[in-house]
């Protein structure tokens, strides 16, 4: 397991409650990532000093840490799913799997399209606070390369194995907002997200050739 290595204050205050849950649990770790490229909550979002280092007072007022942590790491994480998905509805070599990859990109989506204002409304910048550290569950510039790299069942399995991890992942830190979030906005949200994940996680482990890739 990588070691925890969490951006600096004051932003390292603003997640280290979500964070921490996961340390709990083991599943977590925020490595540094030299080959993982900038990821920004949207592409036309200039990533600024200001933005990498601070959190906007009305952030302050307006969410708990949880919240603040959840919706920065969901929506990157969300972001990085989307571009996976779209190799796979692509690419994948078994048929079933690309109508599940183009069913839940759109979902994924629609998240995003959910995500996004709340950050807005949060008074927080649409950067991705976390671009160069590899967190659970999120999809990374390595993952996508080696992606690209597969061909038939092999890159099938990567996106077998990749999308499981995002969708458990996502779903672990979405009920840690449910349970410890302060805005009813984002705890409304969080449990929608769980549920989408629910769903399409029972729906990866039915998939052809899943049973084998995910053991």
């Amino acid at each position: 397991m990588n070691r925890m290595n969490l951006p600096p204050l004051p932003h390292r205050a603003a997640v280290l409650g979500l964070l921490g849950v996961l340390v709990l649990t083991g599943a977590a770790g925020c490595s540094s990532a030299a080959d993982s490229g900038p990821r920004t909550a949207a592409d036309s979002a200039p990533r600024t000093a200001e933005a990498r280092t601070s959190t906007p007072p009305s952030a302050a007022k307006s969410a708990s840490a949880t919240d603040v942590g959840w919706v920065q790491l969901m929506t990157p994480m969300n972001q990085q799913a989307v571009k996976l998905l779209t190799l796979a509805a692509e690419r994948a070599d078994e048929p079933r799997l690309r109508a599940f990859a183009v069913r839940l990109r759109a979902g994924q989506e629609a998240e995003l399209d959910r995500l996004r204002p709340l950050l807005t409304r949060m008074g927080l910048p649409l950067t991705d606070v976390h671009a160069g550290h590899d967190m659970p569950g999120m999809v990374t510039e390595r993952d996508l390369t080696a992606a690209r790299a597969a061909e038939g069942p092999a890159f099938d399995r990567l996106v077998l194995a990749g999308i499981r991890d995002h969708l458990r992942q996502s779903a672990q830190v979405s009920r840690s907002e449910i349970t410890a979030g302060g805005r009813a906005d984002a705890r409304e949200l969080a449990r929608a997200l769980v549920t989408a994940r629910e769903t399409f996680l029972a729906e990866l482990a039915r998939l052809p050739g899943a049973e084998r890739a995910l053991g």
